[in-house]
């Protein structure tokens, strides 16, 4: 506890010298390391940025002298390659051999995470899967009073409350560390208090400078929730000291008085009254001595200096072929995923399929040959999805690993994160892309930045399957009918698969899943709903857009495929923007303009080198983008043309920077077949 007062005392001053990034402190959390000691040093931890004092003694009970949790706290604050946490990127607590999960912890967006790593505890032992963390293993998770206003605090606390209503072990200590404050917004008093006793969590309270009191508090907390094997609620009570940062000016808005009388509080204080040693000042300066000459070695340590450096973590890579299984194959008994080489086309179980039939075999394919895979969202397990996507799949592998979720993205995104850094492979559905919008946090500044934020030592894999685009007929309006996929695709290190065709669904879904078991790769597998039941492409009955048995080789992760051989233009497009395409190249030669159709597939990694040979095959480049034009995908597809010198003539059509209305009105602003033949046409002749 002193040696995290003493480090966040010296971060202060190492700022005012220009040297050290990062001034948010524990100061006055002390006590949060009383929470650490009733825990096991290989339980799961998700912490809030105040946790000095829960992380140097996780450090001490894992047998390591009290420098080695100081060197790594310093490190962070230098921004040093060699921080366990983060390699440099962010000041975060973190550690793969502590079993602490780096963190963001702005807004408590950890928590949904948090709830998933308790979640996954109880299910891999139920499936017999090989976890990360000990089978009696408790998660514990802490965040501020000011956050548990947000809307993941209270989804997470939900979450964690209707799991105990379903009967489900969620081994979770939650720890509301209570300061008062949200930067300058004082907390009313009692609130926290009553905003924590949520239905079925156990509540606990305890006073950070009450040491006797606490300490048995917080063991009762972690002895409850290990043996029930349900989540409690700890409600810390804790003063704040040194504001809320470097920069923070007190003053501004708390009086002399009011911070005079939290002195009173001090935790470290109160523990040394309690222990009543006279030697302990001398302690406290051999632990400043400690501090001070550690923050001296630790300033010369090497810090990122490259983009390719900082970048790394980051890098899509395409899945090597020993984790791309064929269906029918087994797992071997260490439960790798089978050394076997992928099927040529990935298509010969999809001849004469729909789109929504293809995904459904290739998703009870995948589930027969990787026993770590979880598929989960709203109505996937007993209905088989609402447009029958998952149907017979819980009833052919169990409801332990096809289920249901409640109504809420965040959590379902949250188990998602759980389950992967814990070890199994998640595919949760989002129901529809306008969905996607209420949780995209944890995307974005979770899921995709757990890579980025531990240096590689913490994965989450996960394909996150979304239905989504538009010109679904007879159930439409904007939230059925999204094209904005600009959030997805601004995410770094997001992959973004679109499978258009039936004989693209299976390989795409293998890519992605092959990625997240090697790499730990994020996806999102975007699902066009209105192509999902399509089985016409020309002509009414031609059954042109249902599965084909000789489909050619796969292309491979982040590569396009190109349909037919016109070489007077090629049409680059994706989603429903393939069959439109298809039907326009059909217009378009009848008169005499031979056009064709290059599928990206992907749009992160977007295929480049794929989209600039067709581009020097054909000389011109019509991008046919069904998303808005505004932030849309063609934007980037004609940035790419023109920074790799190509000097051909471009055109672009796109959508309107609308929202879908309802019914008919929709043509109105969304790409259509007749659009695409008249660019065509004007760039033919240009």
């Amino acid at each position: 506890m002193a040696a995290s007062r003493l480090i966040d005392i010296h971060a202060r001053r190492l700022r005012q010298t220009g040297r050290g990034y990062y001034t948010i402190g524990s100061a006055g959390h002390e006590s949060n390391a009383y929470v650490a000691e009733a825990l096991r040093p290989t339980d799961p931890a998700l912490l809030h940025y105040r946790s000095g004092g829960f992380f140097l003694a996780r450090s001490r009970q894992a047998g390591r002298p009290l420098a080695d949790g100081v060197r790594a706290v310093l490190l962070g604050m230098f921004a040093a390659t060699a921080d366990p946490a983060s390699g440099g990127r962010h000041k975060v607590f973190g550690d793969a051999s502590l079993a602490v999960i780096p963190q963001t912890s702005t807004i408590a967006s950890h928590l949904p995470r948090a709830v998933g790593v308790a979640f996954a505890i109880g299910r891999a032992k139920k499936l017999g899967r090989p976890s990360a963390w000990p089978t009696d293993a408790v998660a514990v998770t802490s965040f501020g009073d000011a956050s548990a206003n947000h809307s993941t605090a209270v989804g997470a606390l939900n979450t964690a409350g209707y799991c105990v209503a379903q009967g489900l072990p969620l081994p979770l200590l939650i720890v509301c560390e209570d300061n008062g404050l949200g930067i300058s917004v004082p907390t009313p008093s009692g609130w926290i208090g009553q905003a924590l006793q949520r239905p079925n969590l156990t509540y606990l309270s305890a006073d950070g400078d009450d040491p006797d009191g606490a300490r048995a508090t917080a063991q009762e907390a972690a002895d409850l929730v290990r043996r029930t094997r349900r989540p409690v609620v700890l409600h810390l009570r804790t003063v704040r000291f040194l504001g809320h940062a470097g920069t923070d000016v007190e003053s501004a808005y708390r009086t002399a008085r009011e911070v005079a009388a939290e002195r009173g509080r001090d935790p470290l204080l109160a523990l040394a009254r309690r222990i009543g040693s006279r030697a302990l000042l001398e302690r406290y300066e051999a632990v400043d001595d400690c501090v001070t000459r550690t923050a001296a070695e630790v300033g010369t340590e090497p810090t990122l200096k490259t983009a390719e450096q900082v970048l790394a973590p980051l890098r899509f890579a395409a899945p090597s072929s020993s984790f791309l299984p064929r269906p029918g194959t087994r797992p071997d008994a260490a439960g790798e995923p089978p050394r076997d080489e992928p099927s040529a086309t990935g298509a010969a179980g999809v001849a004469g399929q729909t789109l929504a039939q293809a995904i459904n075999a290739a998703l009870a394919a995948e589930l027969a040959v990787r026993p770590d895979m979880l598929v989960f969202g709203e109505d996937v397990g007993r209905k088989g999805g609402v447009y029958g996507l998952t149907r017979g799949l819980q009833q052919r592998f169990g409801a332990a690993r096809v289920f249901d979720t409640l109504l809420d993205e965040q959590s379902i995104l949250g188990l998602g994160l759980g389950l992967g850094v814990s070890g199994l492979l998640p595919v949760p559905e989002i129901q529809y892309l306008a969905y996607v919008h209420n949780a995209e946090d944890q995307l974005r500044g979770e899921a995709a930045s757990l890579r980025f934020f531990s240096g590689d030592t913490y994965r989450n894999p996960m394909v996150v399957r979304i239905a989504g685009l538009a010109y679904q007929k007879g159930f439409g309006g904007h939230f059925h009918n999204d094209n904005a996929v600009a959030v997805l695709r601004d995410i770094p290190g997001l992959a973004i698969a679109v499978p258009s065709r039936p004989e693209d669904a299976a390989p795409l879904l293998r890519a992605c899943l092959a990625a997240a078991a090697e790499y730990g790769q994020v996806s999102a597998y975007l699902e066009p709903i209105a192509l999902y039941h399509e089985r016409d492409l020309l002509t009414s009955g031609d059954r042109g857009w249902l599965g084909a048995a000789d489909a050619p080789p796969d292309p491979g992760f982040g590569r396009a495929r190109r349909h037919g051989d016109g070489a007077d233009l090629v049409i680059v497009t994706f989603g429903n923007g393939v069959r439109m395409s298809l039907r326009a190249a059909a217009q378009l030669s009848a008169q005499g303009i031979a056009a064709s159709v290059l599928d990206l597939r992907w749009l992160a990694p977007l295929p480049v080198e794929d989209v600039l040979a067709e581009a020097a095959r054909c000389g011109r480049v019509l991008v046919a983008d069904e998303t808005r034009h505004s932030g849309g995908v063609g934007g980037g597809i004609v940035t790419a043309l023109v920074e790799h010198g190509f000097r051909g003539p471009i055109a672009r059509v796109a959508g309107r920077d609308s929202f879908i209305p309802l019914g008919a009105a929709a043509d109105l602003v969304l790409l259509g077949e007749d659009d695409i033949v008249a660019a065509a046409q004007r760039l033919a002749s240009g």
